[in-house]
This record gives C-alpha cells, sequence and structure tokens, in this order.
C-alpha cells in the first residue's frame, strides 16, 4: 500500500477514513519533493538527473516522478500536437522522448494550464515509466514505480504455531513463522523449507515483482492453483523471508494457533500497473 493507491489514506479504496466533521473531496492530490537523485536513462543515455524531484500522488495511481525542466538534457523533449485533459490538473502537452536513435512517442508529458493550487508542478516534465529503459536513485535501479516514502514493511518473528493444510494433507507446521506486515495489507505469513513438505509444492510458471520485495514465484499444491508463493532472493531489506514460502489463505488452511485465518475486504494485494508486466530479463537487469 502507499499513500494514494491500492488501499491508501488518499485511494479510493482506503481502508480508514480521516477523523474530521467534514467529508473531504473524493479525491485529494498530494505532491512533495522526493528529496533523493533520481535519473533517468533512456537510448543508452542519462536524459534527466535532478536532486529536486517532486512526486506527485494522484488517487488511484502509484506515485509519479516530475523533473524539472533544467534538470532534463537538451535536444531529448519534442513537443507534439496531442494534448489531454487531466481532471485536476488541466491541460496536458506530450512529448516525444529522443536519445541517440531511439524514440518514444507520448514519452512524457507536461500539465500546461494549472489551477493555481497545483502550481509546484509548472516548468515539470513526467516520463512514461515504462517506455523509460530505467529509473535510478542515485545508482540503484528503481523497477515498477517511483518509491513510495508512505509505503513501509516490518518482519517480525514468531513462536506462534502456524499450520498449513490441504483437504487431508498437511503441507507445512512450523512454531518458528516470520510475519511480514506491508502498510495496510493483511500480515502474510512465511514459512522455512524445513517445516514444509516440499513434495506437496508444484512450480508454475507464474511469477510477478513486486518493487519492495523482488522477483516473486508461485506454486500449486494439488489441483490448487497459485497456492503459495516464494521471494527466491528477496531484496536485502527484506532478506529474511527470501527463500521462505507463503500460503494463500482461503485456497488453502492456514491456522494460527489453531485459529484459522481469512483475509478480509481491503487486505488483497490488488496486481496494477507497469510492475505487474515486466519480464523477469527487465526486473534483473544489472545496473549499467
Amino acid at each position: 500500500m502507499g499513500l494514494s493507491w491500492q488501499q491508501g489514506p488518499l485511494s479510493p479504496g482506503a481502508i480508514g477514513r480521516f477523523l474530521v466533521p467534514e467529508p473531504l473531496p473524493d479525491r485529494l492530490l498530494y505532491a512533495e519533493p522526493l528529496r533523493r537523485r533520481m535519473r533517468v536513462r533512456f537510448g543508452g543515455q542519462w536524459i534527466a538527473d535532478s536532486e529536486h524531484v517532486l512526486l506527485l500522488f494522484e488517487p488511484g495511481h502509484y506515485p509519479m516522478a516530475y523533473f524539472p525542466e533544467s534538470d532534463i538534457a537538451p535536444s531529448t523533449l519534442e513537443r507534439i500536437e496531442h494534448t489531454t485533459w487531466h481532471r485536476d490538473l488541466g491541460l496536458t502537452s506530450w512529448y516525444i522522448v529522443r536519445a541517440a536513435d531511439k524514440t518514444a512517442p507520448r514519452g512524457g508529458w507536461q500539465h500546461i494550464e494549472l489551477p493555481k493550487y497545483a502550481s509546484e508542478l509548472a516548468g515539470r516534465v513526467a516520463f512514461a515509466w515504462p517506455a523509460m529503459d530505467a529509473f535510478y536513485e542515485e545508482d540503484e535501479r528503481i523497477v515498477g514505480h517511483a518509491a513510495d516514502s508512505y509505503h513501509r514493511i516490518d518482519i517480525r518473528q514468531s513462536s506462534r504455531r502456524l499450520v498449513v493444510g490441504h483437504r487431508d494433507r498437511t503441507i507445512a507446521d512450523t512454531k518458528r513463522p516470520l510475519v511480514l506486515y506491508e502498510s495496510g495489507f493483511a500480515p502474510r505469513w512465511y514459512v522455512a523449507r524445513a517445516d514444509i513438505d516440499d513434495s506437496a509444492l508444484t512450480p508454475v510458471q507464474h511469477q510477478t515483482f513486486c518493487p519492495y520485495k523482488g522477483l516473486c514465484s508461485y506454486y500449486d499444491i494439488g489441483d490448487t492453483h497459485l497456492a503459495a508463493w516464494s521471494y527466491p532472493e528477496a531484496y536485502s531489506q527484506v532478506d529474511r523471508i527470501s527463500n521462505w514460502v507463503s500460503f494463500e489463505p482461503d485456497v488453502v488452511s492456514v491456522q494460527i494457533d489453531g485459529n484459522t485465518i481469512h483475509l478480509e475486504p481491503g487486505q488483497t494485494v490488488i496486481p496494477h500497473g507497469p510492475d505487474r508486466d515486466l519480464d523477469v530479463e527487465e526486473v534483473t537487469v544489472k545496473q549499467p
């Protein structure tokens, strides 16, 4: 979860509410300085390099990075006749992005008739994330979308007994699970391979990518599809769950201290945006 997407406080599917006497507007946009150096690579070149990026949080969307025009390489942007209308930010002009022999039609945009309340975005350009080669913070690639500073993951060791079953078969039984708390979502319980009947897991040709945890692999259990998942090489920030396995409640039986757990409304991760469309090669590309 982030500030404005999935179940975040500024998203349409917010799981909490603001304790105020009057209802807030249906849509609230929020902008703040990123306070990190961000770079954009395209056509084998650095086309933008800025320490003054502004993040725009828009309901139902991942955060979007806006670069000052002065921090974009000359001759990178070619304005085209195509324009669109943003319901909150007004007229939007689009650009062809060029570098070396590579072009990205509608690879960037700029809001050119901003209302006074959105003046922070004046003179700034956003790049279409999937159209660029890569985005970086300092020298590390950021895949999927701009990192949301309001997204948090905590991992805690537990001694509670976790039992996973499928029909009459016990799949996992442990008293040392890890529980992963991710902003806004249900706790996810991870089990060490030594505490799993590994013969019950059938690897499938399906992978997704989490910008905060890494590349995820999935397993069927019997005829139950995508019943479990694992991050074989989770990012260093969440390395404790590397190669551990989590199981999908409501698909297989997951019990904590004898109590069966279920996902409540608003706790399911919603596949959304370019991070779910990346292939394995793009996810694992090394920095230049």
